[in-house]
C-alpha cells in the first residue's frame, strides 16, 4: 500500500481518541514529514515557510516535503525538478543524515520503552503491539497519546497513530490520523472504516490494478468485499483475490515481528551530470563507503560481501561483488574492496550512477574479527568509532576524509529518497 500524502478529509468522532479501543492492541506510529520536520526542528526559522528536503541536484529525489509545501503539490519521491516548478519558494534541503538517524533513533527507542514487540518498517514508522503494557500503561489509546507526547516534548517532532485490532487496519488510521492526529478503529466498526475508502487503500493494489478494479465497476473497499470472488480471481489472479478479499473484509491475521533482519545495508549516488573523471568515481566510492560504514557500525551488523553497482550513461547496470573471508563494517576495507571492483570493469563510458552496498550481514557481537598480518590492534575500526563519537555530538560534517574536503565542485545528490552520503573519516593512516 502506498503512503497517503494528503491530508485526510475531517476526522469522523467515531474513530476518535475516546473510542471503544477494546481488543486494539496493535498501534501503528508515523511521523509527519519526518525529513523536512527535523530540518525544520534544527532551524526554527522555516517554521511555516514550505521545505523540501531530498537530493538538491538536477536528478535528484523528494525525501520529503513539509505540509505547506504539499500544498503545492509536491510529494516524496517526486523529481526535485518537477518541485522545484510547482513551488519555486520552497527552501531545498539536503537530508541530514546524522540528524535524521538520531531522531529515529530516539523515537524507535521511546517504542521500545513501551513494548518489546516493536516492528520497524522504516526509519519513521513502526508497529507495537501493547497488549502486554495495558496493565502498567492503561488502554491502547491512553498508551498511543503518551507516545505522542514524549515524542513532542523529547525530539520536538509530531507522529500520527492508528489503534486498532490488526496491522493493516491500524496503519490506515494512521494515514487518516494525519498530521499530527490519533485514530482509534474499534473491533464492531472495522467495516465502517474500512468499505468507504478507495480500493488503492488496500495492500498490494497499484495504479495498474486500481485501474483493473474500476474497469469492473470496483471503486471502494466495500465494493471489493461485496463482489464474486470468482470475478477478482478472472482479473487479478488466485493469490491476489484472495488476499484483497481478505482485507477488504478486514481481515490481518499477521502479528508484529519485531525481529527484521536487514539483509544488506547500502548506499547509492546519482550524479548530476555524467561524469568519465576516474579520480571523481573514486572519491564518490570513498565517500559512499563511509555511508555504508557507519550505518554498519550504528546496526551492530558486519557483512561479508562488497558488492557495487555502475549505471552508466545509456542506463545499462552493471553489478560487481566480491566475498571476503573475514566480515567487516570497516569503511576503509569498503572502499579499497569497492575502488578494486570499479577498477576492475575497465570502464570508459561516462556514469550516471555508482552504488556501495555490503551484504551477508551478522551480528558484530557474535562475529570474531581476526587482525590481518602487520594490522595494528587499534587501527582503522578504531579510528572510525572515535569518528563516529564526534559526528553524533558535533555532526557528521565535522569529520571528513581528507581527500573529500575542498569538493564542492562533486555535486551529488541520492537516487534512494531515504538515503545519504556523509563522509566519516580520514583515509589517511590513523595517527
Amino acid at each position: 500500500m502506498g503512503r497517503s500524502q494528503a491530508v485526510p478529509r475531517e476526522r469522523d468522532p467515531r474513530f476518535g481518541p475516546d473510542a471503544d479501543d477494546a481488543g486494539c492492541t496493535i498501534l501503528h506510529v508515523d511521523m509527519d514529514a519526518f525529513f523536512a520536520s527535523v530540518a525544520v526542528r534544527d532551524r526554527p526559522e522555516l517554521r511555516g515557510k514550505p521545505v523540501v528536503v531530498g537530493g538538491v541536484g538536477p536528478r535528484g529525489v523528494v525525501s520529503s516535503a513539509s505540509y505547506e509545501a504539499r500544498r503545492f503539490g509536491v510529494r516524496s519521491a517526486m523529481p526535485t525538478a518537477r518541485a522545484r516548478a510547482l513551488c519555486p519558494r520552497a527552501v531545498f534541503l539536503p537530508v541530514d543524515g546524522a540528524a535524521v538517524s538520531a531522531a529515529s533513533a530516539a523515537v524507535m527507542a521511546i517504542f521500545r520503552d513501551v513494548t518489546p514487540l516493536v516492528e520497524p518498517l522504516s526509519t519513521d514508522e513502526a508497529f507495537l503491539d501493547v497488549a502486554g503494557a495495558q496493565r502498567l500503561l492503561g488502554r491502547p489509546a491512553e498508551i498511543a497519546a503518551a507516545i505522542r507526547a514524549r515524542i513532542v516534548a523529547e525530539q520536538g517532532l509530531t507522529c500520527s497513530v492508528g489503534v486498532a485490532p490488526t496491522k493493516f487496519v491500524a496503519k490506515l488510521g494512521s494515514t487518516r490520523a494525519k498530521p499530527d492526529g490519533l485514530v482509534v478503529v474499534p473491533g464492531a466498526l472495522v467495516l465502517d472504516f474500512l468499505h468507504p475508502l478507495p480500493v488503492d487503500a488496500l495492500w498490494g493494489v497499484g495504479e495498474r490494478a486500481a485501474e483493473t478494479l474500476r474497469r469492473l465497476g470496483l471503486g471502494t473497499v466495500g465494493e471489493i468485499a461485496r463482489a464474486p470472488l470468482s470475478m477478482l480471481r478472472g482479473a487479478l489472479g488466485e493469490a491476489a483475490a484472495t488476499h484483497l478479499h481478505e482485507l477488504s473484509w478486514g481481515r490481518d491475521p499477521r502479528g508484529v515481528s519485531p525481529e527484521r533482519e536487514e539483509k544488506s545495508i547500502g548506499a547509492e549516488m546519482t550524479f548530476d551530470t555524467d561524469i568519465g573523471d576516474p579520480e571523481m568515481i573514486k572519491r564518490s566510492l570513498l565517500a559512499l563507503s563511509e555511508k555504508v560504514g557507519a550505518r554498519l557500525r550504528a546496526a551492530g551488523v558486519v557483512g561479508r560481501t562488497v558488492a557495487i553497482k555502475v549505471r552508466l550513461a545509456d542506463f545499462r547496470t552493471i553489478n560487481r561483488s566480491r566475498t571476503v573471508g573475514a566480515s567487516t563494517d570497516v569503511a576503509r576495507e569498503i572502499f579499497e574492496i569497492s575502488w578494486a571492483l570499479f577498477r576492475a570493469l575497465g570502464a570508459r563510458d561516462y556514469i550516471r550512477l555508482v552504488g556501495v552496498r555490503v551484504e551477508g550481514l551478522s551480528a558484530a557481537s557474535t562475529t570474531s574479527r581476526q587482525l590481518t598480518l602487520g594490522e595494528a590492534e587499534h587501527g582503522w575500526r578504531a579510528a572510525e568509532a572515535a569518528t563516529d563519537a564526534i559526528a553524533a555530538r558535533f555532526g557528521r560534517a565535522s569529520v571528513r576524509p581528507a581527500s573529500l574536503l575542498g569538493q564542492s565542485d562533486l555535486r551529488r545528490t541520492e537516487n534512494h529518497p531515504h538515503s545519504t552520503v556523509v563522509p566519516l573519516s580520514d583515509p589517511a593512516s590513523p595517527s
